[in-house]
């Protein structure tokens, strides 16, 4: 058990906002890609760190989630636009729901995801928060 958690722990693409750029154009993406879809076989794929910061592109709120989120309802889901210019899916957290607007400024923290099977594994990962 210990060699699945230190190597899950390893993953650099779960504790940071690790996605691809390509260097014949300049696209990024997230998540990864091996291939541009502009350039295709021209384009050269490499990885590409995000600041982690942007803004809300939209969102809604959850009341009603799966057994597994019950605890946090309500919550907010919203597609964050990347200061880089990408998008994502990702949870607001630390707010109330009902100040959360479009177009707020928001920026990448670490938390928890949720806690999986008998032994208890703790899943982390980004989500996102309210710039101050």
């Amino acid at each position: 058990m210990k060699d699945i958690v230190r190597g899950w722990r390893h993953i650099q693409q779960r504790y940071n906002l690790i996605g691809s750029k390509c260097s014949q154009c300049g696209n990024v993406f997230f998540p990864s890609r091996v291939l541009c879809p502009e350039c295709r076989r021209k384009g050269k794929i490499e990885d590409f760190k995000f600041s982690g910061e942007g803004k809300i592109h939209t969102f809604s709120v959850i009341h009603t989630p799966t057994d597994e989120f019950k605890t946090l309802a309500p919550y907010v889901v919203a597609i964050i636009e990347l200061d880089e210019g990408t998008h994502l899916t990702s949870q607001i957290v630390d707010c109330d729901p009902k100040t959360v607007e479009i177009g707020d400024e928001v920026e990448m923290v670490f938390r928890k995801i949720k806690a999986e099977g008998d032994d208890g594994v703790i899943s982390y990962g980004y989500k996102f928060k309210l710039k101050n």
